[in-house]
Parts: C-alpha cells; sequence; structure tokens
C-alpha cells in the first residue's frame, strides 16, 4: 500500500465547508446576481450537447439579439470571461498586417491595442485623455488617413466611465469598406444599443454587469459583412479555441462537437436575459438611467464631483473625484471592511484619482444607491 501525505493544520482549515461574506457589489464588476439567476444556476446540469441544452442555446441567442437589438446569425455566448470575447473578435476579424483603427481613450481601448498587435495587426491609435470620447468628425478624419481594415472603439468604458457616441460611426465605416467593432461590456443591459442600426459588425460583452449574471458566458456576435470577412480568410485563425469557423457549427444546425460548455453559467445567462426581456429592454434601459441620476444628486450632496461630462456619462458606471487630501484607497478599504459594499479604484492615468461605482443589472436599485450613500456619509473625512 502507498503511503499517503497526512494534512497539516493550514489544509485542515481549508476543508472547512465555504463561508464567503455577503456584499453589495457596487464596483466596476462583478454585479450581484438576480436571485432568480443564482436558482438557475443551482440546477443539475445535464450534457453539453443534451437536447434540452442545445434548444437553451438556442434561446440564448435569440435573446441575445433582441438585447443587442440585431438579426446577426452568428450571436452566440463564449465559453469564458469577456476578455475570452474581446479575443474573440480580434482573433477572428483580424489576418496578418490587416490595419486596424483603434480609439483608446482608456484602459480597454489599450488592451485592444494590444491584443491586436498579437495578432499580427498593422496598428494605428487615435488617443484622448481619459474620460474624453471621439467626435463623428475626429473619426473621419482618422478613417480617411489610415483607411482600416476594421476601426475598434470602446461603447463604454469601464475605467473611466464614459460613453462613446455610435451614430453615423457605421455609415462611415461602409463608406471606406471598413469593419466596425465594438466593446459593449459595461452598456449591454444598461445602456440603448442599436447594433444593426448603427452598423456595428463586430460585438462582444460579458455576462457579470448589466445582465447581472455570474461571468463566463459572455456575448459575441458578428455580422454578415464580418462573417464574410472570416469566410475568405487566407489563414486558419490563430485562436483554436476562439475560432468562430469552428464554434458557429456547435451553436448552428450541425451541433458539432467543440467543447464542453459551462453548463450551468449558461442556465444563469438564460435566465438573465429572460430578465430584461421580462422587463423590456427600454423599461432596463430608463431603470438605470434614472437610479444612476439619483446616485449623482447624492454624490454631489456630499461635496463630490464626477469625472465625466454629463452628456456622456454612462449611466452603468460612474467615475468619481477623490478630494483632495483623501486617501481613495482607505475610504474604498473602509467601505468593505466596515459595510460590505465594494466600489472600485481607478486604473491607468485615472490611479488614485478617481472611485468607479457601478449600478448594473439587478444592482440598479435606489436601495443600493441609499446604502452606499448612507456608508459614504460616515467613511469620509467632514
Amino acid at each position: 500500500m502507498m503511503p499517503t501525505i497526512s494534512i497539516n493544520d493550514a489544509q485542515r482549515l481549508q476543508l472547512q465547508p465555504l463561508e464567503i461574506p455577503s456584499r453589495l457589489l457596487l464596483g466596476p464588476g462583478p454585479s450581484n446576481a438576480h436571485p432568480a439567476v443564482l436558482q438557475a444556476m443551482n440546477t443539475s446540469p445535464v450534457g453539453h450537447l443534451d437536447p434540452a441544452f442545445l434548444a437553451l442555446m438556442d434561446e440564448i441567442q435569440s435573446l441575445l439579439r433582441y438585447v443587442w437589438q440585431t438579426e446577426n446569425t452568428l450571436t452566440i455566448a463564449v465559453s469564458g470571461t469577456g476578455s475570452a470575447a474581446m479575443e474573440a473578435t480580434i482573433a477572428n476579424a483580424i489576418e496578418l498586417d490587416d490595419v486596424v483603427l483603434i480609439g483608446a481613450a482608456g484602459y480597454f481601448g489599450h488592451r485592444l491595442v494590444d491584443m491586436a498587435g498579437r495578432y499580427g495587426a498593422d496598428v494605428r491609435t487615435m488617443t484622448k485623455p481619459w474620460g474624453q470620447v471621439f467626435t463623428l468628425d475626429e473619426l473621419r478624419t482618422a478613417v480617411e488617413t489610415h483607411r482600416p481594415a476594421i476601426l475598434a472603439l470602446v461603447h463604454a468604458e469601464t475605467s473611466t466611465g464614459a460613453r462613446q457616441p455610435l451614430e453615423g460611426v457605421g455609415e462611415l465605416c461602409r463608406e471606406f469598406g471598413t469593419l466596425l467593432l465594438v466593446d459593449t461590456v459595461t452598456s449591454l443591459g444598461g445602456v440603448p444599443i442599436f447594433l444593426d442600426a448603427w452598423g456595428v459588425d463586430l460585438a462582444y460583452s460579458c455576462s457579470q454587469k448589466g445582465l447581472g449574471c455570474s461571468p463566463g458566458a459572455s456575448p459575441f456576435t458578428m455580422s454578415s459583412r464580418a462573417v464574410e470577412k472570416l469566410q475568405q480568410r487566407n489563414t486558419k485563425v490563430a485562436n483554436w479555441y476562439l475560432d468562430m469557423s469552428l464554434l458557429s457549427k456547435y451553436w448552428g444546425k450541425e451541433r458539432t462537437y467543440h467543447h464542453t460548455a459551462p453548463i450551468n453559467l449558461y442556465y444563469g445567462l438564460r435566465e438573465a436575459l429572460r430578465l430584461v426581456a421580462e422587463e423590456g429592454l427600454a423599461n432596463c434601459w430608463q431603470r438605470h438611467q434614472k437610479n444612476v441620476e439619483y446616485l449623482w444628486e447624492g454624490l454631489e450632496d456630499l461635496g463630490l464631483s464626477m469625472h465625466v461630462e454629463r452628456e456622456y456619462r454612462l449611466p452603468t458606471l460612474t467615475t468619481v473625484r477623490i478630494p483632495g487630501g483623501v486617501d481613495g484607497k482607505a475610504i474604498a478599504q473602509q467601505l468593505l471592511n466596515e459595510h460590505n459594499i465594494e466600489i472600485g479604484g481607478g486604473l491607468g492615468e485615472l490611479a488614485n484619482q478617481v472611485w468607479r461605482v457601478g449600478l448594473m443589472g439587478f444592482n440598479s436599485r435606489q436601495e443600493s444607491v441609499d446604502q452606499l450613500l448612507a456608508a459614504l456619509r460616515l467613511v469620509l473625512p467632514k
């Protein structure tokens, strides 16, 4: 009989039943999942090729088309976080030396630059101070200058809380034969989006923000123009796991095995999408806007100011300026330790300058705002 290694004291602690504190997640994500979503995720799994699960995949596709306002056939959920869906757009759309023009006005615009470079693109960038947006005239000048195969923009920049206007950008891209790629990670479900009307060709999002689900099943969509570019590639997609020419056969009529899907995460995503549809997309958008305006008013009453101009602020995420002389990290830690409320700090150029407060999905409620404001009154210096 082989000898066994005995369990030490530290490992005995790890054998205790799981205990996680209950937090109000008002940071940049994840947000708290809706109770109905948690209940759905607790359902017993079936096989990833079970007819019941395949039917659920069809429902997810249909509901994603609704929340994105698109008729794109290739609309699926990637088995991975939002960053996986982000990489899927890059991997499938880019071939070696494609000119890719990226609007970088925050952390995630710069992440797109990094990803595109790794896939061999000829990356060109437009930059703005973090918290500002690109005008249509600025985009026209850049597209005319660079003539890119792809223009990539972040609709909702999670690092700054700014909303990039997209009206007219799709028409501009079609004028120059350019595909429009859009990051909707922090906008889907909470900010008006009209992919088809705006002429968006590739988009991605996540499950744990405006949709109020758990992370790990991330929306992805390609227009017929983008699919045509995929089909005309001279080389294979450089990422096997995210290759849409393969994944589309799992999500499409062929139902060809590709990978073992995270069954219970898809249960949760389907329920989260159903809740959005039940509320009504327009009502969901209005709820997010109403609650964030209530938040802004409360923060201003506390003497705090917002980083982004009101016209371009997101209803899902607000960047709050940290007052001079205040230790922003210490305040955030105090909120977590003493009040079980999570808010986020700044990234990149905004590190130590802002807090990031999210009101997304199930958490976009007046009670969430009231709880945060009451805690801030206690922890902020007078």
